[in-house]
């Protein structure tokens, strides 16, 4: 997380190194903002770069979508981008917006704005303002309220009046308006500063923390697609954890994920963690040390979600320990029906559910006890999830007890390298029957139906135990089976 000295002068000089490379950093874009604001310009019109691009200029993480805002009206936005970007689209417009697409660039062109909410939904009444300091009082965040006015020659000249700037440089979220206002006006922005604590390591004003805190039902207002939007952006950022604790801790959380909170309560078997919830906290963070490439939403989500089966299943044991007994079947219950109500795409929810349901699947293992057959059962039943659902058995090692964490390690390790040894001797990715319906069919002598599939199936599973079977080898097994069958029938 942010950490930032309260030395006056370290203060200034940081500042000043900011806007420098802000200002390098526009430079660089000359070739797009020089003919823009020439555009502009030309036609009398003012044009700022604006929030989230003025932000990310100054904490040097500038990606490649711009946002702007002009006295312009969209019409004449759209005329005077006419013939100088490459593609032009209008789908925002109701909102003022205007979209285009400029060499690798995705511009976002809004008219000053002066809207109206009505504090029932989240959408506002737009109405066009007329100044940009207008427009910066009515954005979400201070530190997404600064300006670069943009005139013929690029970049110009650095607009702050609300001071967000001391805001980035402090690490702070806070809002323009009083935090009651804001919040008032769209919900959705508490859970925004939710994921700005995630993507920057930025941490809430206290004032802001504590209105969350008594307005955390108001997020009801907001429907579950923009929700789920705001979630999936806070899982993907760089401080996860910090965030999710900030949504719990305010009672967000409570209103779109109560399953999450409701794991605090429950102290984990090993009595290592003070709750499943930290304990979960610990294996989202190991499961993202885990990652490849960029955020696994998928894995991140398992992760977070891998436990929540524990309150519902949670036994005090004669012993005097706890038990959660069959808690991957009610997690991956409880997992389906969130996510769904979160409007989660199916495959999504699907491979999020399974993981959780698979979880637990290695702990039987042991100091590699299992067959051939088990371990092919085990990529069968992972299917396109075995490498995610390797890391998340890894990742779900918190013990403290370092010869345990270090056997635990060396059994994943020895499977790895016996599903290696077996997709090298095997066909793994389809694990299929050595004959097909049509030579089950022929070799019976039966018609197609529900007793071909019923033999299909138990070729498959002669299959895991056995391995790949020569023909002749599965054809008589599948003669014993069916006279075996014909037997039991009598």
């Amino acid at each position: 997380m942010t950490d930032h000295a309260d030395d006056p002068t370290a203060t200034t000089e940081r500042r000043t190194r900011l806007l420098a490379s802000a200002a390098v950093t526009l430079r660089d874009l000359s070739d797009i903002t020089e003919p823009l604001g020439t555009l502009f310009a030309d036609a009398g019109h003012e044009l700022y770069l604006v929030g989230g691009s003025v932000r990310d200029a100054v904490l040097g993480r500038l990606g490649t979508d711009l946002d702007f805002t002009t006295d312009a009206r969209p019409a004449q936005v759209q005329q005077l981008l006419a013939g100088w970007a490459d593609a032009i689209w209008d789908t925002g417009i109701e909102f003022g917006t205007i979209s285009a697409r400029r060499k690798d660039l995705i511009l976002e062109i809004t008219t000053y704005r002066a809207e109206k909410y009505d504090r029932v939904g989240r959408n506002p009444e737009v109405t066009f303002g007329d100044s940009i300091d207008d427009d910066l009082v009515r954005r979400d965040f201070t530190i997404n309220a600064m300006a670069v006015r943009i005139g013929r020659g690029g970049a110009e000249e650095f607009h702050d009046p609300l001071d967000g700037l001391s805001a980035a440089l402090a690490g702070v979220i806070d809002t323009p308006a009083t935090p009651q206002e804001s919040f008032g006006d769209d919900p959705l922005r508490m859970l925004r500063a939710v994921r700005f604590v995630s993507q920057l390591g930025f941490r809430v004003a206290p004032r802001v923390a504590e209105v969350i805190t008594g307005m955390a039902e108001e997020i009801d207002r907001i429907t579950a697609e923009r929700v789920r939007v705001e979630l999936d952006k806070m899982i993907a950022g760089e401080y996860p954890i910090e965030a999710i604790e900030l949504m719990v801790d305010t009672g967000l959380a409570e209103r779109i994920l109560p399953e999450l909170p409701g794991m605090r309560l429950t102290i984990d078997e090993h009595h290592q963690h003070k709750d499943v919830y930290q304990h979960s906290l610990t294996v989202l963070r190991q499961a993202i040390d885990l990652e490849d490439g960029g955020p696994d939403l998928v894995l991140r989500w398992a992760a977070l979600l891998h436990d929540i089966g524990k309150p519902a299943t949670r036994r005090h044991e004669p012993n005097g320990g706890v038990s959660f007994h069959h808690h991957e079947v009610v997690g991956a219950k409880m997992v389906r029906k969130r996510m769904r109500a979160l409007k989660y795409p199916k495959a999504v929810v699907e491979d999020v559910a399974s993981l959780v349901f698979l979880h637990l699947r290695f702990h039987g293992y042991g100091d590699g006890a299992w067959t051939d057959s088990a371990v092919r059962r085990y990529i069968t039943d992972a299917g396109q999830l075995l490498e995610r659902l390797n890391k998340l058995v890894r990742a779900d090692c918190t013990t403290r007890n370092k010869r345990r964490a270090r056997r635990l390690q060396q059994n994943y390790d020895d499977l790895e390298h016996r599903i290696a040894d077996l997709r090298a001797a095997e066909d793994l990715a389809r694990v299929r029957p050595d004959l097909d319906g049509n030579a089950i069919m022929e070799l019976l002598g039966m018609p197609p139906g529900p007793l071909v599939g019923e033999a299909w199936r138990y070729l498959k599973e002669l299959r895991l135990d056995r391995g790949p079977l020569p023909r002749e080898d599965a054809e008589e097994a599948l003669r014993q089976w069916w006279a075996g069958r014909a037997d039991t029938a009598k």
